[in-house]
């Protein structure tokens, strides 16, 4: 049973939304002040995170910032209304979706079922793809991909959250954390050279794809997608 973490102030909203999980054979935890958040978070590890952006004491996206730091739970940020650039800097920060209200609280739980089904460390993925962080090898379909140190780390973090959007400047920290040099465009060119590689051994080079104006993610559906 797959633990939600619901978190909103309007008490009739989150209610709705919690009849339905609960309905759906979820297990559901509420909470209404965004200053109990994360410590919760950190202390239960949900499965995944529904929250609403404005919250009293701490913000949804500073949550999200905060939890991002130490953990990959997928979350779905809920809002009013998003413009693109508010919606780009949700993702840009760690959210996996949007949703504005009002909404179906239904297609809520199908969309928290879909990015569940994305997350989850499926077997056939695996004898897909297989990636030995000690031995820094991945394996594309039997193939050894051929990747310096630097583009192996890039790679393997983005394989690791198939539904999160990573920034160049994200990946630039994760990969270099002393960058204060170096210009978050070299990213463009190590996901050029991995996509090129990619593509040499007959997978889709957008295994790697882009979210334009947001950044790079992995697309597992590409797996076997024609070159």
């Amino acid at each position: 049973m797959a633990h939600i973490l619901i978190v909103e102030d309007e008490y009739d909203i989150a209610e709705q939304v919690m009849l339905f999980f609960k309905a759906a054979q979820f297990e559901v935890t509420h909470i209404a002040d965004g200053a109990d958040v994360v410590g919760w978070v950190a202390e239960h590890q949900p499965d995944a995170i529904l929250m609403d952006i404005m919250l009293p004491n701490q913000d949804g996206v500073e949550c999200m910032k905060q939890i991002r730091q130490f953990s990959m739970v997928p979350i779905v940020m809920m809002t009013a209304k998003v413009s693109e650039a508010d919606r780009l800097r949700g993702l840009e920060f760690g959210a996996d979706d949007y949703v504005c209200k009002p909404f179906s609280a239904a297609e809520l739980v199908m969309r928290i079922r879909a990015i569940l089904r994305r997350c989850a460390p499926l077997e056939a993925k695996e004898e897909k793809i297989k990636v030995d962080e000690e031995q820094l090898l991945i394996k594309l379909k039997g193939q050894t991909l051929p990747l310096t140190k630097v583009e192996f780390d890039i790679f393997a973090l983005l394989y690791k959250a198939p539904s999160r959007v990573f920034s160049r400047q994200q990946i630039l920290d994760f990969i270099q954390p002393d960058n204060f040099d170096i210009s978050d465009r070299v990213i463009d060119s190590h996901i050029k050279n991995i996509r090129k590689k990619i593509k040499q051994i007959g997978v889709s080079a957008k295994l790697v794809g882009s979210v334009y104006g947001a950044g790079y993610r992995f697309d597992e559906q590409q797996i076997d997608a024609a070159t």
